[in-house]
């Protein structure tokens, strides 16, 4: 073999070797990908049946409960447009409450309820989630079909 050859084979082994690691890094990188879906998204089927993900919203008054002796939370996430209804099993941050701003990890059980693996509260009065800012400013901004307003 001549080292031209020699060389040119070193080339390809290198770049064959460098593009398998680009490889992996990416779907290694992929697979680590934690994405936020609102509940209008969820509710549409856009969120992924088969791996955990991020939902986000308002914790609407009356709708947490849990029973007496229990680690078990039930609670729904509404955007003021969609809802979905959460379960947890843990203890809830100390800022969790209804009327609040949350966002919960984890993935979508078969009877459509979301199970929550982690659920994260806002820090204090003035913050709340970018994703769920968004999401629920989003909500607001669309028209709605109800008509002209009335006159007197």
């Amino acid at each position: 073999m001549t080292p031209r050859r020699r060389r040119m084979v070193l080339v390809a082994l290198i770049v064959l070797g460098v593009g398998s690691a680009a490889a992996f890094a990416l779907t290694a990188f992929q697979d680590n990908l934690l994405y936020f879906y609102s509940p209008s998204d969820v509710t549409a089927g856009k969120a992924p049946t088969d791996r955990v993900f991020r939902v986000g919203g308002m914790v609407p008054e009356g709708s947490f409960s849990r029973a007496s002796g229990s680690l078990e939370a039930h609670f729904i996430l509404t955007d003021y447009a969609h809802e979905v209804k959460v379960s947890y099993t843990g203890v809830l941050p100390d800022l969790f409450r209804e009327g609040q701003g949350v966002i919960a990890r984890g993935r979508m059980g078969a009877d459509g309820v979301f199970v929550a693996e982690e659920v994260l509260a806002k820090h204090d009065e003035n913050y709340m989630p970018p994703e769920v800012a968004k999401t629920l400013k989003k909500q607001h901004e669309k028209p709605t079909n109800s008509g002209p307003l009335p006159t007197t």
